[in-house]
């Protein structure tokens, strides 16, 4: 076990600092056999502030290894604000020389705050990005604003040029930038009023994803999504992450409408981010906590974490339109003991406790009998301290699937919203609902990733129990497994 990560409500497969603060996935890339995450990061506090960029490296997005800060302000009043970063293969910078295209070089594309504006900035590694160079021509874009942040940079293969995401906040638009080195922009259009407005946008994210059929099945097809994260002025109060479908064709993006889409249906998943270089793969994953009180939340001596990485399509489901699907990525690395697998027809009580503490669990109801008023409850229980984290299905209401957090005890404010529901359109006679239990982090997802829900909770004692209770007329197929922590380098 890596020191320093064995605390009550440490998760254990999830990404967490080991000490102080942490907030949005920054620089995401995948070269060579290794995944690379920076972060926005206080070095100094368990509070946001004093932003640099931390930096963490794994071959299978869940077993991290911590590695030294990768970028720092150059004085107190400056700050790392997040951005991205690319792998350079054809040296378009110039800033690799004669380096070998079998190590190409790194840029990191972050924005400059300062107390008087925001600018965009860049900095290269030779060393496979554990190091960085600021550029000597840095800033590389200046509106002179000081609202104006969160680059993420893609190439785009068809124009052969880099494109530039990045957020004008308060005018609550996405500006596209072009560039064939890196160093030298043009503003090519902007993106602006659309979706959920909020009080501001920021962290803007551009990816082509594949398309699903019917069946939930690759399509061959393939569709542009632009991500926006709205904070604060989200619909269930904070922070939170929309999404729009569409085309891009290098220099625009054209929505396929207006709608307000959301990414996540819980409360604590924001500033997602998709890893650079991971080819047909869509990777990403986002901050699992809300602007609204994670610089209270009950934790010591770190605060916050990463959302459980995921792979990403789209699928324009008949009756909720386009969804954007998203699943954990392979687990296989992280799975422990199988604690039950059978069949439910009415309740059953499964011991936790084995293992790490996080636990994946898969559960396929059926409706052999249907009735308006049926209900699926599946709940996590503290023995020691009868707290309680529930969610389930709702057969009288579309039917709906609900998060209720309010039995956990560890942490009361106002604004930590405790009950959440979304309709969950199942396929004929039976739902889907599948996740992970992590400490602090409960990960739902509903029939094949169409939704999902990412809830933090704050218990006094340990969720040891797993409660299953079926109305008349239901039952399920259930499976729950211990997960190894991620942080025992043995796998």
């Amino acid at each position: 076990m890596v020191p320093g990560y064995n605390q009550t409500r440490r998760p254990q497969v999830h990404f967490s600092p080991a000490v102080n603060f942490m907030n949005d996935p920054n620089g995401l890339f995948y070269y060579n056999g290794t995944y690379h995450m920076y972060y926005q990061y206080n070095p100094t506090g368990i509070t946001a502030g004093n932003q640099h960029w931390g930096h963490a490296t794994s071959d299978d997005l869940y077993h991290w290894h911590n590695q030294p800060i990768a970028l720092s302000p150059e004085s107190p009043d400056e700050g790392i604000f997040s951005g991205s970063a690319v792998v350079d293969v054809d040296n378009t910078s110039g800033f690799f020389g004669n380096q070998s295209s079998s190590n190409p070089g790194i840029v990191a594309i972050y924005t400059l705050n300062t107390p008087s504006k925001e600018t965009q900035n860049i900095a290269y590694s030779t060393d496979g990005g554990y190091t960085f160079t600021k550029y000597s021509g840095n800033p590389v874009i200046d509106i002179n604003s000081n609202q104006f942040r969160d680059p993420k940079v893609i190439w785009h293969a068809d124009t052969k040029k880099w494109v530039m995401a990045v957020a004008l906040p308060t005018q609550f638009s996405v500006v596209f930038y072009t560039s064939s080195d890196l160093k030298n922009w043009k503003k090519a259009s902007t993106f602006s009023h659309h979706g959920w407005l909020g009080n501001q946008f920021e962290c803007p994210n551009l990816v082509e994803v594949p398309v699903h059929n019917s069946q939930q099945q690759n399509s061959g097809e393939t569709k542009w999504v632009l991500v926006v994260s709205v904070n604060p002025g989200a619909p269930q109060g904070g922070s939170f992450t929309q999404f729009f479908p569409g085309e891009f064709d290098g220099t625009d993006f054209t929505p396929e409408d207006d709608a307000a889409r959301w990414v996540d249906f819980g409360k604590d998943n924001y500033a997602m981010q998709f890893f650079y270089g991971t080819e047909n793969k869509t990777l990403g994953l986002g901050w699992a906590s809300n602007w609204q009180y994670t610089n209270i939340v009950p934790t010591s001596p770190w605060r916050s974490a990463m959302t459980l990485p995921r792979q990403y399509a789209l699928w324009n489901d008949p009756v909720l339109s386009w969804q954007f699907i998203s699943n954990p990525t392979d687990m296989s690395t992280i799975m422990n003991k199988n604690l039950f697998s059978g069949k439910v027809t009415k309740s059953k009580n499964i011991k936790l406790g084995d293992g790490s503490g996080a636990y994946y669990f898969d559960i396929y109801v059926s409706q052999d009998q249907g009735q308006a008023t049926q209900r699926a409850n599946f709940t996590f229980i503290s023995s020691s301290t009868k707290e309680e984290l529930r969610m389930g299905l709702l057969m009288d209401n579309g039917p709906s699937f609900f998060i209720d957090r309010s039995g956990t005890k560890g942490f009361d404010y106002p604004l930590f919203t405790d009950k959440f529901a979304t309709i969950q359109y199942g396929g004929i006679g039976g739902w889907h609902v599948y996740g992970v239990l992590d400490k602090m982090i409960l990960e739902t997802f509903l029939n094949e990733g169409e939704q999902s829900a990412t809830t933090t909770y704050f218990s006094n004692g340990v969720l040891d129990k797993f409660s299953i209770s079926l109305d008349t007329g239901l039952s399920a197929t259930v499976n729950v497994t211990a997960l190894k922590s991620g942080w025992d380098q043995k796998k």
